[in-house]
């Protein structure tokens, strides 16, 4: 069923680039890298950003949900 009430306002479309970034700054990639030969995890924001190093995976989790972001493993 359509709505043919045409009080109702519209707002202008999203850019996709706006679309894909909803709710970045919420997100917090996790990475396994190596830093001077020792292995270690990256902390990165949605945007690229570096936001820390952390000497395991366990505790990049928990420092990025400490910042208030979402963690998410990246492979």
């Amino acid at each position: 069923m359509q709505n043919k009430d045409s009080s109702h306002s519209h707002a202008a479309p999203m850019s996709e680039h706006a679309f894909a970034m909803l709710g970045a700054e919420d997100v917090a990639y996790i990475r396994e890298v190596v830093v001077n030969g020792t292995r270690a995890w990256a902390i990165i924001s949605a945007d690229g950003t570096s936001l820390a190093i952390a000497p395991d995976r366990d505790l990049a989790f928990a420092a990025a949900l400490q910042a208030d972001k979402t963690p998410v493993s990246v492979h």
